[in-house]
């Protein structure tokens, strides 16, 4: 029976902290990210994803300094959507070559691709920062490991790791998936 009451009076903190959390700075985090986005309605919808990631955290009491945390975290927010639109972006741009060589694609082939991408993206999401952005800048920028090693200010042997672990992790993750199926 104590371990009920423990497990309860951490998840009961735990409520009590993401509540005064999103209390005390929401109305902060979305002023801030509608000043950058020029757009209320993306603000609203970002700082929403920020105050999600607040909640899959562990320890959330654990924030020190939670406007600068949470301007991190909706910094991130902002370079993955970008990431995302500018995947999407040049799919779509290589969609219209084709089309203009060989007509215009099924709209279904389009959908199912834009899913593809969704789903490489969320895959990418849990990893560190300077992991994915390694894969990333080999994939969609062609950057040779040297060029990203420079980039990331580290070696080249290290951006070689990153690259690996992500391959790794992709495909633990569709085996997964492909294992619940």
């Amino acid at each position: 029976m104590p371990e009920f009451s423990v497990a309860g009076d951490d998840l009961a903190r735990r409520q009590q902290t993401f509540t005064e959390l999103y209390s005390n700075h929401h109305s902060w985090l979305h002023g801030w990210l509608r000043k950058k986005l020029g757009c209320s309605q993306r603000a609203a919808d970002l700082a929403h994803d920020a105050f999600i990631r607040v909640l899959t955290l562990a320890e959330p009491q654990s924030i020190k300094e939670p406007r600068a945390f949470l301007a991190t975290m909706a910094g991130r927010l902002l370079i993955d959507g970008a990431r995302r639109r500018r995947i999407e972006q040049a799919y779509l741009e290589a969609l219209a070559l084709q089309a203009h060589d060989a007509g215009m694609p099924d709209p279904a082939a389009v959908h199912a691709a834009l899913e593809a991408l969704e789903k490489i993206s969320a895959m990418l999401a849990g990893l560190p920062t300077k992991t994915r952005e390694a894969f990333l800048l080999s994939r969609l920028d062609g950057l040779t490991y040297s060029e990203i090693a420079i980039e990331l200010k580290v070696s080249a042997s290290t951006v070689k790791n990153y690259v690996a672990s992500v391959l790794v992790h992709c495909y633990n993750a569709l085996y997964a998936e492909d294992s619940t199926a």
